[in-house]
């Protein structure tokens, strides 16, 4: 007797334990650890920063970490190496390490259009005071190494006309640049109007010609995919929706790019603001022509854009009418 109740005991505890789980909120389970890396602390990454602040991630039921690699080339290849999950890179890394025998795809963009100027050391105003002299990128294989090549030709130069050598971020050229070290380097926002504000020569603005280029991408390693497209399609989500919102809540964007990239300037933080706004895709569709753009700069290897840019995610998003959705809560933009 006191073995069958011993029993019926057990089976109501099991029971219980069992009716526990089941109850437990979906959010009580483990988050999904992603680490993102960042090739600089610029405009571009505002959607993400936003995504963080506003909880989206961690809706999302991810645990991103984003950490700043000092350049695309170099964190494109930690990406390859395994070191981190997702790179916000153009488009010219990917097609470097992919035409070396790696495997990776961009599947969202953050940008798709070209946002550097090119800015000139005291006493260079010419290309004639050029030729011969440094230009600092961040790394060999960047969209700063690749727009080189765009804004020299602006000049009647070649990249054998100068000496490309790698600076690392933007702090780092800007200060090069101004000290003498260097002879002229590509920035993007903030480091644009920073320079401008330092009286620092503007020699070519590549900003206005609004070209076509995957300038800042979502990339991920291709076999990842298909074997993590769960959480990789909550990162897209939680970006897509993190973008929205920067879009649409002026006055919280603006915070969040003062305290992320440390600037207490108004006017630089304005500035830095409305170049996200007017650079942006809202639901980061990666730009065909944009891409092609890109290829055209590297002789060799495929020249088809699927080796390259994935879109499968975001197409499935669009289909399910997660884009609709984003614009009927945040506004189309």
């Amino acid at each position: 007797m006191r073995n069958w109740i011993a029993r019926q005991e057990f089976r109501m505890r099991a029971g219980m334990i069992m009716l526990a789980a089941m109850a437990a909120p979906a959010a009580a389970a483990e988050p999904i650890e992603i680490k993102a890396g960042i090739a600089d602390p610029v405009n571009t990454v505002l959607a993400w920063w936003t995504a963080q602040d506003a909880g989206f991630f961690a809706a999302q039921g991810l645990k991103v970490e984003i950490v700043n690699m000092n350049g695309g080339s170099r964190g494109a290849e930690a990406l390859k190496a395994g070191a981190l999950d997702v790179m916000h890179v153009g488009l010219s890394s990917v097609v470097k390490l992919n035409h070396a025998g790696d495997d990776l795809r961009l599947i969202g963009s953050l940008s798709n259009v070209i946002r550097f100027t090119f800015f000139s050391a005291p006493g260079i105003a010419t290309a004639a005071d050029l030729k011969g002299g440094v230009i600092g990128v961040s790394t060999f294989g960047s969209e700063s190494d690749t727009t080189a090549t765009l804004a020299l030709a602006r000049l009647g130069l070649n990249r054998g006309d100068v000496v490309l050598k790698e600076y690392g971020g933007g702090p780092q050229r800007l200060a090069a640049v101004k000290s003498g070290e260097i002879k002229a380097t590509p920035l993007n926002e903030p480091f644009t109007s920073l320079a401008r504000e330092q009286g620092v020569n503007v020699m070519v603005d590549l900003v206005p010609e609004q070209i076509p280029w995957l300038f800042s991408g979502i990339t991920v390693r291709r076999e990842e995919i298909a074997t993590r497209r769960d959480a990789l399609t909550r990162f897209f989500r939680a970006s897509v929706e993190g973008n929205y919102l920067a879009l649409s809540d002026e006055a919280r964007a603006k915070a969040i790019l003062a305290k992320e990239l440390k600037i207490s300037d108004p006017k630089i933080v304005d500035i830095s603001y409305n170049d996200f706004k007017q650079q942006s895709p809202p639901d980061l569709e990666p730009s065909r022509q944009g891409a092609e753009n890109i290829l055209a700069q590297f002789p060799g290897g495929s020249r088809s854009v699927d080796d390259y840019v994935d879109a499968g995610i975001f197409d499935e998003l669009k289909a399910a009418g997660f884009f609709a959705q984003m614009q009927r809560k945040y506004g189309k933009r």
